[in-house]
Parts: C-alpha cells; structure tokens; sequence
C-alpha cells in the first residue's frame, strides 16, 4: 500500500492535470464558437454559387470548362484533412483509417496524398505512401493565404493532366457533440447538379457567354470547396478537443476523490496504529 506522503503527492499531480485539461476544455469551446460563426459565413456563399452553377448548367445545356472534364482515371489524389495538435480524441485515428481505406480501394488508380495537417504527416512519413504534398501549421485558425494555395495546386494539377482526379476526406461538422468522415468529390467538378423536382426550365441571357462565365466561376467555386472543407474540419477538431478534455477533466475529479479516500484510509489506519502502540506501551507499564 503506498504511504500517507507518496498519495498526497499524486493528489496534487492529478490536480495539476485537471486544472490544465479544464483550462484547454475552455479554449476549445471558445475556438469552436469562432469556427461556428466561419461555418456559417462561409455557408451561405457555397449554397449560392451552387445555385448559380445549378442555373447555368441548367440554361446553357452543355457545360465546357477543364474543371468538368471526365477522363480514365490513372493517376488519383486524396487531399487529408487532419489537425496540427493531438488531444482531441479519435479525431486524427479516425480520418487516418478513412484515408487507408481509400489507399487500398484504389491501389490501382496510382493513389497520392496531400496532407492538410502535421498529424498526417506525423503519421504517413514513416510508411511507404506518395505524398505529394503537405500543408501544416495552421494554428487551429483558417488560413486563406494556404487556402489559395491548395485551391491553385490542385487545380493546376488536375488542368495540367498531372492528375485525373482529386477527392477530399475530412471530418464533417454536424454538431457540438456530433461529427462524421466525409469524402468528397472536388475534381472533376460533377457536372449533373441537382435541381428541385417540378422546375420549370427559365430563359436566360448571358452576358458574358457562359464559358465566359464558367471560366470567372469555376475558380471561384472550387476555393469555396477548399475553405468550406477545412472549415468544417477546424470546427470538428475544436469539438472533439472539448469533448475530450472534458471528459479528461471528470475523470481527473473521480480519481481526485478516490486517491482523497484513499488517503482518509491511511491517514485512519496510521492513527489507529499510534493509539494501539500508546495503549500497549500503557499496559506494559501497568504490569
């Protein structure tokens, strides 16, 4: 059994802990307010250029831009999307495991990573997987300068035929308490979008012509695609980060109070020890 000295001493250790994982709890959540609001922002401006997408398509009949163009697909890259920072539960694990999937259903299509995150790449620099790129320090904060970048890489990549398609993988911001793995499609841009059941089809007059239009458009489209992804990530990594060192924090409490009662204990039985030596001295005496 450990002596009186030795559980005070771990009491305070795990005090220490507590107070820390309390503190990182609160920043979370305050980093997940913020990432909230961008999620928010962001939205609105992703719903409206898929409207306008939706209606161009929809009026000019065939859309021709590099971004559409369908191909055999024999070169492929995943974009990774993971956190700088641990801490934040299953949230890289997760996403790592999505991603070796994904290597292993298509082996065939010669499969490159781009990491968004120095998890990943704490993770795939020891292992025999082309990465191509990677992008990191983020601060848990956007970065639109590194935004820009990927949205130009990619693209110049996929325009350039380096590769045939692009597909994102991130955690997708559902809920404070709810997250979920998401692929996405990013390139080729897919070019059947949705329309609502019972519209009408509508005249429309183009100035520019549309591939005009397209060629303004279309980049514009796949940064919102880029930001939004990573926005939701931000926000899912916040999150979790919260849950779990919330959950740290209880934790830390329980064993607070068992290591106390385990202290009562021995600080009981060491009294009940002196008193039996003092009585037994006493009787000693007597005799």
């Amino acid at each position: 059994m450990p002596t009186l000295r030795e559980i005070k001493k771990r009491i305070r250790a795990v005090e220490s802990t507590k107070q820390i994982t309390k503190a990182m709890e609160m920043v979370a959540a305050a980093r997940l307010r913020r990432a909230q609001q961008q999620i928010e922002s962001f939205r609105p401006y992703a719903v409206k250029m898929q409207e306008m997408l939706s209606h161009l398509s929809e009026a000019s009949g065939t859309v021709e831009h590099p971004y559409f163009e369908e191909r055999e697909v024999k070169k492929a890259i995943l974009v990774v999307f993971t956190s700088d920072r641990g801490l934040c539960g299953s949230f890289n694990s997760n996403i790592i495991k999505r991603t070796n999937q994904w290597l292993a259903e298509h082996k065939d299509e010669t499969p490159s990573l781009v990491l968004v995150g120095k998890k990943a790449w704490d993770y795939y620099k020891r292992r025999d997987v082309d990465v191509i790129a990677r992008y990191q320090d983020f601060g848990g904060k956007m970065d639109m300068g590194k935004v820009r970048e990927i949205t130009k890489d990619l693209s110049n990549k996929f325009v350039e035929h380096e590769v045939d398609r692009v597909s994102f993988v991130y955690t997708a911001f559902i809920s404070i308490a709810k997250f979920r793995i998401s692929e996405m499609q990013f390139l080729p841009i897919k070019s059947d979008f949705a329309h609502s059941e019972g519209s009408t089809a509508k005249e429309y007059i183009f100035e520019p012509d549309p591939s005009r239009i397209y060629k303004q458009l279309l980049p514009s489209y796949a940064l919102v695609q880029v930001q939004m992804a990573l926005a939701e990530s931000l926000a899912s990594e916040h999150g979790t980060r919260m849950i779990a060192m919330g959950s740290a924090t209880k934790n830390a409490g329980e064993m607070i109070d068992h290591l106390t009662l385990v202290r009562n204990k021995a600080r009981q039985a060491t009294i009940t020890k002196e008193l039996l030596d003092i009585v037994g001295g006493a009787e000693a005496l007597n005799k």
